[in-house]
């Protein structure tokens, strides 16, 4: 499942990507949900009565069981920037169900966007950027329960979201938590050219933690 960012791109506009997808037959869905930053509260951008998080469980989980089926295990969330976010917030959230996360260059910190006043639907979200700092993906980390397999990446001269990125790894490495996380690759900052850079080795270890969870399946 491929979760975009704010500006809303396409798969089909990454043809590096869906290349890659090809390549190792993978089934991709990636549903738009506009600038909801993928939370768990209405944004009327999206729409009035469903949040995003509601539907990537309630309607995006039951499509991908009727059109392709799969035992439960056998699916890889993929995001980049508030995508990157909303993929770990809900790996964090529910690892049972999303037992693989990639994230490239994630917007955690988003909170600070929204006190910047850079952002136009965070406001409707929440009350202050305190509340949306309580909601960030840091905040649902659990120590004892999370997400097998973790792919964490930023490019370090991404000056609005690398240092976020950086202190995730470091809580994941202080709770003992497995993970895998690049901060060495530079390729532009944040912009597709990272994204692109990014994409055989996000792809690739989507690939073998598949099959992973595949064995633990038989």
């Amino acid at each position: 499942i491929y979760l975009h960012g704010v500006h809303l791109g396409r798969l089909q506009d990454k043809p590096i990507f869906t290349e890659q997808f090809e390549k190792h037959g993978l089934r991709v869905i990636g549903p738009c949900t506009q600038r909801s930053w993928w939370t768990d509260v209405i944004c009327e951008e999206f729409d009035s009565e469903i949040t995003a998080e509601q539907y990537l469980l309630e309607y995006i989980l039951p499509f991908i069981e009727q059109r392709w089926g799969h035992n439960g295990q056998e699916i890889a969330l993929m995001g980049t920037s508030m995508g990157g976010q909303g993929a770990l917030r809900f790996a964090y959230k529910y690892p049972n169900i999303f037992p693989i996360v990639a994230a490239i260059s994630p917007a955690i910190d988003y909170h600070l966007r929204m006190k910047r006043g850079e952002d136009e639907t965070l406001p409707d979200l929440y009350a202050d950027p305190e509340a949306a700092r309580q909601d960030t993906a840091l905040l649902h980390i659990h120590p004892l329960n999370w997400p097998r397999h973790q792919f964490l990446c930023c490019d370090p001269t991404d000056r609005d979201w690398f240092s976020g990125v950086e202190r995730m790894q470091m809580k994941l490495y202080s709770l003992g938590i497995p993970h895998e996380h690049d901060f060495d690759t530079v390729a532009g900052g944040h912009s597709g050219d990272y994204y692109d850079a990014q994409a055989v080795k996000v792809v690739e270890f989507i690939v073998q933690r598949l099959e992973q969870e595949r064995q633990r399946s038989v």
